[in-house]
């Protein structure tokens, strides 16, 4: 057990600094209570929350009652974090971290304790992309009949509605959105694929482990083809391709590399990769990062 006051790390509290009335506020002030509680129910020992930490959770280090380190995660409410602790759970373990309890009720999740400050990143680029392929691969599960997750097609409607809002606001990019929008409409009654996805996968997302190298973490559940997974592996570290020599040709290599390992049809893979580009670099545009939206416009052209 623990008395040690636990506070919010700034990055956490900035990213959350919208109405002081909404849910999400209502939840930051009380989770300083809630974790202390948690840490009670649990008999476990707080060590130190993690600093920066991230924009979506809270995570504190932790030990067991017989000493055995932990992390304990307290995602930001949403829909996607509501079914982390299911994914993680369906996983259990293979391919990614592994739950060691969850509360339902209040959304906290116990993991095995990773190094968190290391991550894919810090590999060099192809030995990056080759773990990070080999750590995808283990998600992608048949869901159990009766599972909680989104479909792929119900989760982008809503992105493709924002799509619609927010290109307005960046009209150079008209050409990008009338495409990103109709491979959207089309790709999801072009797959049959059923499967499970982390829905958020990236480099940074996946950890060292003691139990394995690497271990995928932070997921957004959603059941659909491979094809989406793997296009956020294909926009990792596209600021690199831009800013070097014989970009477009690269990132045109990097779609076909990634496709071909993995058995996933290279257009498909194409067309997933510039709509999450053109969504993303239109919704980034929009709220004010111009340069870092347009980046991933012109990524898209590259396509």
């Amino acid at each position: 057990m623990s008395t040690a006051p636990v506070e919010p790390p700034q990055r956490l509290v900035s990213a959350l600094s919208g109405d002081p009335d909404s849910p999400v506020r209502k939840w930051l002030a009380a989770l300083p209570t809630v974790v202390q509680q948690r840490l009670d129910a649990w008999d476990l020992t707080l060590e130190r929350v993690q600093a920066p930490g991230g924009r979506g959770s809270l995570v504190a280090l932790v030990r067991q009652q017989d000493g055995t380190p932990a992390a304990l995660k307290f995602p930001v409410p949403g829909q996607a974090s509501a079914r982390e602790g299911a994914a993680l759970a369906a996983w259990d373990g293979w391919g990614a971290v592994r739950l060691l309890r969850s509360d339902e009720t209040g959304g906290a999740l116990l993991l095995e304790r990773l190094h968190g400050a290391v991550s894919l990143r810090s590999l060099p680029e192809a030995k990056a992309l080759l773990e990070a392929a080999g750590t995808v691969r283990r998600l992608w599960v048949a869901p159990a009949e009766g599972h909680p997750f989104e479909t792929l097609a119900g989760r982008t409607e809503e992105a493709v509605a924002a799509l619609e809002t927010t290109g307005a606001l960046v009209p150079a990019a008209g050409p990008l959105v009338d495409e990103a929008r109709e491979l959207r409409r089309a790709l999801p009654a072009g797959s049959t694929e059923q499967v499970l996805l982390h829905g958020a996968f990236r480099q940074g997302k996946v950890l060292a482990g003691e139990r394995v190298p690497w271990l995928a973490v932070g997921p957004a559940p959603v059941v659909g083809e491979r094809a989406y997974d793997l296009a956020g592996l294909v926009l990792d570290r596209f600021e690199d391709l831009v800013a070097g020599s014989g970009g477009a040709a690269t990132a045109r290599r990097r779609v076909a590399r990634l496709a071909d390992s993995l058995e996933v049809e290279r257009d498909r893979l194409r067309a997933w990769t510039l709509y999450r580009a053109v969504a993303t670099g239109v919704r980034e545009s929009a709220a004010g990062d111009r340069r870092h939206g347009e980046l991933l416009l012109e990524f898209a052209t590259w396509l």
